[in-house]
């Protein structure tokens, strides 16, 4: 049976190596020097400085409400102004020490979680990784049960939906999962092979855990402040949303450090080889934190939401099957998205990374890139980005569920959905700065793949080897397709001229 298999995949690898070998012509011996030495530029400096100015005004902010109610109920009289803006004021709800430990207990959790699921990818990965797909769904389900049972009932809706999306997710990309597990599963190699990398991982975790410190001094002022419930639950989506974009910023500062060094050691044929320049991480740490940083800063305010809606309507198009009016709704949306990724992807913190680019042109680089080398149709089939969130996901509900459980034992109102939702976001944060280790040396052997090829197969034959014939397959498959739907659309054009008037 061995020999049979090996015997009908050869062909398709060769075809596909054949393909690969002719993108590496331009190299010469195959051999490619990363542009790493060339002078770098600062790029996307205005939003840079946006970055910093709203980091700086939410600092100042975040004190100022923390401490209105610290050991004093409105410290700073802002009872008063809330009164004049609301016309109503609400009850009070405490200080802001009543509610600073839950969020303690949430980044505690989510630091915990990170640095576990790290250090159990190096020892089980397929198996930490199954979990995590098949039991947020279960999650979910458990969660929204709770919710109702607990009389929360928007909460309760919202996290059935999530299941069932989840749910749907799963099922619409489960033939795809060997792949992405093979990937994975070469990507937590690379990874384990590089100790300092996962070092830079835990100290940008104690430093977002810093900032955490401050963000929950805030929030836990917003919600034992006086304002009625509406403006509590709004000026939470504020700060989530600041926090957000920070802990995004902070992941793809790690993505971009990660990415130049895995790029440096496929390059130079490993670690230990001695053409590896020297001090390189801290080179990209620096690259990364000044001359970098603005377009870090840039790209992490689009790129996770696009790309999250660029996998859910994969998905949804996949299962529609010949519903002509739904799928021509989708097509619209999903060549609107494809058009957005064009400008905004991950992939382009590797090319920040290698070459200092502006996150735009480095974005549009890279997906030209994967458009010409045909390697876009594997980086389309891939869902390793989507199971990593999943786990991201898994964590940040631990999180919430941990920290409204505590809230929940002591008051039982809206303050435990406004303690959990938001420390679930400071878990997903946590645990997401853990995992971007692993997406960044996914997104860099894709692009040393779609580079020069034979990078891959210096590193590892075997999977340089199921990569080409996995693109293979997939080229003949788009090809195939393209083929039916040029058939049926013949078809009908001569049922048209046939039809009797």
């Amino acid at each position: 049976m061995n020999d049979s298999h090996s015997s009908s995949s050869d062909p398709a690898s060769l075809a596909a190596t054949d393909q690969n070998v002719g993108r590496s012509r331009r190299n010469g011996n195959g051999d490619q020097t990363p542009a790493t030495d060339i002078p770098r530029h600062w790029h996307d400096i205005f939003w840079l400085g946006v970055f910093l100015c709203h980091l700086t005004g939410l600092a100042f902010a975040l004190a100022v409400l923390g401490l209105n109610r610290f050991k004093k109920s409105d410290r700073f009289n802002f009872d008063r102004y809330t009164t004049n803006i609301t016309g109503t004021v609400g009850n009070s709800h405490g200080l802001t020490e009543d509610y600073w430990p839950m969020y303690g207990l949430g980044g505690g959790v989510g630091t915990v979680l990170g640095w576990a699921w790290l250090l159990l990818l190096g020892f089980q990965a397929d198996h930490m990784m199954k979990i995590s797909v098949h039991i947020l769904t279960t999650y979910l389900a458990v969660v929204s049960v709770l919710c109702f049972w607990s009389d929360h009932f928007f909460w309760g809706v919202t996290f059935a939906i999530g299941a069932a999306l989840q749910f749907l997710y799963v099922i619409s990309v489960i033939d795809r999962l060997p792949f992405t597990m093979l990937v994975l599963r070469k990507a937590v190699k690379m990874v384990w092979s590089l100790p300092e990398v996962m070092r830079v991982s835990y100290a940008f975790m104690l430093v977002m855990l810093l900032w955490m410190g401050l963000w929950s001094f805030g929030a836990a002022g917003v919600v034992a402040s006086n304002i009625n419930l509406s403006g509590r639950w709004w000026l939470l989506v504020v700060l989530s949303l600041s926090l957000f974009w920070t802990g995004a910023v902070l992941c793809n500062t790690v993505h971009v450090i990660v990415s130049g060094m895995v790029f440096l050691v496929l390059i130079h044929g490993g670690q230990e080889a001695a053409s590896l320049p020297p001090n390189s991480l801290m080179k990209s740490l620096r690259y990364s934190v000044t001359k970098s940083f603005g377009s870090i800063c840039y790209g992490s305010l689009f790129t996770a939401a696009i790309r999250t809606l660029r996998w859910e309507i994969r998905g949804l198009r996949s299962k529609i099957g010949k519903n002509e009016c739904l799928l021509c709704c989708v097509d619209f949306l999903f060549h609107l998205v494809e058009t957005l990724v064009r400008f905004f992807n991950k992939y382009a913190y590797v090319q920040i990374a290698v070459h200092g680019k502006s996150f735009n042109r480095s974005a549009r680089d890279a997906w030209e890139l994967f458009q010409s080398t045909g390697v876009e149709a594997i980086v389309a089939y891939d869902c390793s980005g989507a199971v990593l969130l999943m786990v991201t996901l898994l964590g940040g509900l631990i999180t919430g569920t941990s920290s409204g459980v505590w809230t929940h034992i002591k008051w039982d109102d809206d303050r435990v959905t406004m303690v959990g939702s938001t420390a679930m976001l400071m878990g997903m944060a946590l645990v997401g700065l853990a995992m971007v280790v692993v997406e960044s040396a996914v997104t860099s052997i894709y692009i040393c793949y779609a580079e020069d090829p034979l990078l891959i197969h210096r590193w590892d034959a075997e999977f340089f080897n199921k990569l080409s014939e996995a693109l293979h397959q997939r080229l003949q498959h788009r090809s195939s397709r393209a083929r039916e739907v040029l058939t049926q659309n013949r078809l009908n054009v001569g049922m048209q001229e046939n039809a009797p008037l």
